[in-house]
C-alpha cells in the first residue's frame, strides 16, 4: 500500500481562519486523484481520528480538475490561543504524509 507522501506532488496546511485548518492534497496526476482521493484512509472519520475532533466537523473537497483534495477542520484551540503551538497551522500537514491508502 502506497503512502500518501508517494502519490502526490505537495501536501501543504494553513490556517483558514482563526477556528479552521485547512490541508491540500496534491496528487501528482490525474490517475492518482481518481484512485485514492476517494481512499477510507481520507475519509472524515480518518481524519478526525488522526486531529482528534469529531468526524461531523470534518470537510472534504475534491477539486479534480486540479487534482486536489482539500480537507478542513476544527482547530482544537483557537488561533493563538494559550494552547497554540502552532500559530499558522503549518506543520499541520506533516501528520498525513505516512497515510497508508
Amino acid at each position: 500500500m502506497p503512502k500518501l507522501s508517494e502519490v502526490t506532488r505537495h501536501v501543504r496546511s494553513k490556517a483558514a481562519g482563526p477556528f479552521w485548518v485547512s490541508v491540500d492534497v496534491m496528487f501528482d496526476g490525474q490517475e492518482n486523484f481518481d484512485r485514492y482521493s476517494a481512499s477510507p484512509a481520507l475519509s472524515a472519520e480518518s481524519i478526525a481520528a488522526v486531529y482528534g475532533v469529531d468526524a461531523a466537523t470534518v470537510s472534504l473537497y475534491p477539486i479534480p480538475a486540479l487534482k486536489v483534495l482539500k480537507v478542513s477542520y476544527p482547530r482544537k484551540s483557537p488561533q493563538g490561543g494559550v494552547e497554540e503551538r502552532d500559530m499558522h497551522s503549518g506543520q499541520q500537514y506533516t501528520y498525513l504524509l505516512d497515510t497508508e491508502l
